[in-house]
């Protein structure tokens, strides 16, 4: 099972993600991740890690820290257990980040659309697409691609 934690507020999101992906530790999981929107404006991403203690070594050696926030724990269904699978995943500018607890039934289809159309992907998983098509239909904010990828929208209609 997969855990989610986010933070926005007033103090250092880091330890309250990470405190709350150890409370979900018991759920069971095969790799870790954060983002983080820094101080200084720029995302930054923690290298991703097979184990949560892990996470946090890599997080005191090399700081990274904001008021706002999302981690991770995931147990693979599309990919192998990796590292580079784990979430959060990006898009191609690296200015985007996704988790996501669930399965993306069309992300093949969707995938093979988004590499014709130039994207790069870097995992082996469904989530990245999610990444991908909001960055696609991203215009400064998230209504957009939100409305554009609805259910009900014209442009989804032709995806399974």
């Amino acid at each position: 099972m997969c855990g989610i934690v986010g933070y926005i507020g007033a103090h250092r999101a880091v330890p309250i993600i990470l405190e709350g992906l150890k409370r979900l530790e018991y759920r069971g999981y095969d790799s870790a991740g954060l983002a983080v929107y820094c101080d200084d404006g720029q995302l930054c991403h923690t290298p991703r890690q097979r184990q949560l203690r892990n996470l946090e070594d890599a997080v005191r050696l090399n700081p990274v820290d904001g008021s706002f926030g999302i981690g991770h724990t995931r147990w693979a269904t599309h990919g192998r257990p990796t590292e580079e699978n784990a979430h959060p995943h990006r898009d191609c500018k690296g200015e985007i980040v996704v988790v996501h607890n669930g399965i993306v039934e069309n992300y093949l289809t969707l995938k093979h659309e988004l590499l014709e159309q130039g994207h790069v992907f870097k995992t082996e998983t469904d989530t990245e697409v999610i990444a991908h098509l909001v960055e696609k239909h991203f215009e400064g904010n998230l209504e957009t691609p939100c409305a554009r990828l609805s259910r009900n929208s014209p442009e989804c209609s032709r995806w399974p």
